[in-house]
């Protein structure tokens, strides 16, 4: 075990995979000679040297299509994209093209790409750079979208990206670059895609988390358990195709159900959690689901706003709390302030 950064596991498995396969090639903007705008490649042109780790033009239109053409043709490309948000332009090229490409070969062509982006508030970059935008890849078949809660999970959930045959979506919580943590390396510490974790068991409720705030919601879980409560926290980790048993399981236990999540109250990843666990696990609820989310409004630069708009361990407690006293879910903040009605 070695206690590193989370940008530093992330390096970690690009450099582990690079060893073992001559086909993984990376690039993007800045990820050569600086070394990543977020230190995620930092020491692999010196070891792998310009043709496997290239800095390209401010075009992420241009290089993820190089990603897609070159995994089709027998590379293994990570494509890094320094704010989610900047995927927007290069939707053809993922949606149109990576999902797709297997299937209208009838299965002859696979597209091996692996496309990191860094995502979710807590840096102060305001609302064009602190989105949390899940739902742009999570509603296209054909991809794979998982997202890392510490340095562990980030080393194991991106080496099992590597070498996945499909396109996966690596969305990495950049609050938490600068995170530290034990991390066991090698082969045996890949993660399954698809697999959540239980990151704290308990028997009062249920917690589904995903990437900055299952931090959150174990944080909050502590301070609940001194009053008694036990909450269990499920680290999703994999949002396509995501763990329904491991779920599912969990509710049959704790009869019921809060997802946390950095996404909005509309189009969250967390209202697809909720309906399928209503939908094939009514019976085993005792109170009604809800979500712990973000307000519909854009992120906002303040220190102080931007702390209150996304979910804190205080208000995910106290929500939480409430739910389990009363056993009704509890009004989001904004709407108990008056700030909105939906």
């Amino acid at each position: 075990m070695t206690r590193m950064r989370m940008n530093q596991a992330i390096v970690a498995a690009i450099a582990d995979e690079m060893r073992t396969d001559p086909t993984v090639v990376m690039f993007g903007e800045d990820v050569a000679a600086a070394g990543g705008p977020f230190k995620t490649s930092v020491g692999l042109l010196e070891e792998f040297g310009p043709m496997r780790v290239r800095d390209t033009p401010i075009s992420e239109m241009a290089f993820t299509g190089a990603g897609v053409g070159s995994a089709a043709m027998g590379l293994r490309p990570i494509v890094e994209i320094m704010f989610m948000e900047f995927l927007g332009v290069a939707l053809d090229q993922l949606v149109t093209q990576a999902a797709k490409l297997h299937y209208l070969s009838r299965g002859a062509l696979s597209v091996p790409l692996t496309v990191r982006a860094s995502v979710g508030p807590g840096t102060g970059f305001a609302c064009q750079h602190s989105q949390t935008l899940e739902n742009w890849v999570t509603s296209t078949p054909g991809l794979v979208v998982v997202s890392p809660s510490g340095p562990q999970t980030a080393y194991g959930l991106l080496r099992s990206a590597i070498q996945h045959q499909d396109p996966v979506i690596v969305l990495e919580p950049r609050a938490y670059y600068g995170v530290r943590g034990e991390v066991h390396t090698g082969p045996d510490a890949m993660i399954p895609l698809g697999r959540a974790q239980i990151a704290r068991p308990g028997t009062a409720a249920t917690v589904v988390c995903l990437g900055r705030t299952t931090a959150v919601a174990l944080q909050a879980a502590d301070r609940l358990a001194e009053i008694g409560y036990d909450i269990e926290i499920i680290d999703l980790l994999t949002l396509v195709p995501w763990d329904v048993a491991a779920v599912a399981q969990s509710v049959r236990r704790t009869g019921r159900l809060v997802v946390v999540e950095d996404a909005p109250l509309t189009g969250g990843w967390g209202g697809d959690i909720v309906s399928r666990i209503v939908t094939e696990e009514f019976g085993a609820l005792v109170a009604a689901p809800f979500r712990i989310c973000t307000p519909d409004v854009p992120v906002p630069y303040g220190k102080d706003l931007e702390k209150r708009f996304a979910p804190q361990p205080d208000e995910v407690g106290r929500q939480i709390r409430s739910y389990l006293e009363t056993g009704e879910v509890p009004a989001h903040w904004w709407t108990r302030e008056g700030g909105m009605t939906a």
